[in-house]
């Protein structure tokens, strides 16, 4: 093995991308998880905490844990599905609105990270971390 741990140097850049994205969405008052979550569930809702989970790729009880802090916050709302073992969610109208509010914020972000990346950084690095 050459080199240092890519597991390591991943989870690090992340920390720090991660960091980067918080801090452009703190004035709409979401984090980039809890904003991602925020766009998954707007792009299939209502949607059931099992579907959210593996849209996702996140275990079901963690999405459902972030979920309730959604709906603590006022930007989700649960309901009952169809199978009333299921439980689906869709976004309240400030949900909405904090979508809308982060979409320009998440924009300079991105454009903030593309910068640091150069020209054709990001093109290489989303090819790369799909390989994985």
């Amino acid at each position: 093995m050459s080199g240092s741990c890519y597991c390591n140097i991943l989870r690090k850049a992340s920390r720090r991308l991660t960091a980067v994205y918080d801090e452009a969405l703190a004035p709409a008052g979401v984090n980039l998880a809890q904003y991602s979550l925020l766009r998954s569930i707007e792009r299939k809702a209502p949607v059931s905490l099992t579907e959210l989970g593996q849209i996702t790729e996140l275990d079901r009880s963690t999405v459902g844990r972030n979920a309730r802090v959604l709906e603590r916050m006022g930007l989700v709302a649960f309901s009952p599905g169809e199978d009333q073992r299921e439980t689906m969610l869709s976004l309240t109208g400030h949900g909405k609105d904090t979508l809308i509010r982060g979409k320009p914020l998440w924009g300079t972000a991105q454009d903030r990270v593309e910068a640091s990346l150069g020209a054709d950084g990001g093109e290489k690095l989303r090819e790369l971390l799909q390989a994985i």
